[in-house]
């Protein structure tokens, strides 16, 4: 578990410290609850990381955070980009099967 600590959920990062494989610390994640727990609270650290200089980038106005924060976040309040796909002039789109 303090093979973990530190490398941001990063499995070949853990393996290299253990001295195993990748496909080892999947089995050891899959194997052992209690260091599956300590492997998902490394990534939600990392994660309000991100959420955290997200947020900081927001303060300082940063117009394409600002922009991806409303598009994730504020997709309840309408902030959602879209495209509408439709065939010649707005109609249908047409397929066509070949067997």
């Amino acid at each position: 578990m303090e093979a973990i600590k530190g490398t941001g959920g990063i499995k070949t990062t853990i393996a290299q410290r253990l001295g195993v494989s990748r496909w080892t610390v999947d089995n050891y994640l899959e194997r052992w609850k209690t260091v599956e727990e300590v492997y998902n609270e490394e990534c939600e650290a990392v994660l309000d990381m991100a959420e955290t200089n997200l947020i900081q980038e927001i303060e300082d106005k940063n117009f394409l955070a600002i922009k991806f924060y409303l598009q994730t976040k504020g997709r309840a309040r309408g902030y959602v980009e879209r495209q509408e796909v439709t065939g010649k002039d707005g109609g249908a789109i047409e397929t066509k099967a070949t067997v």
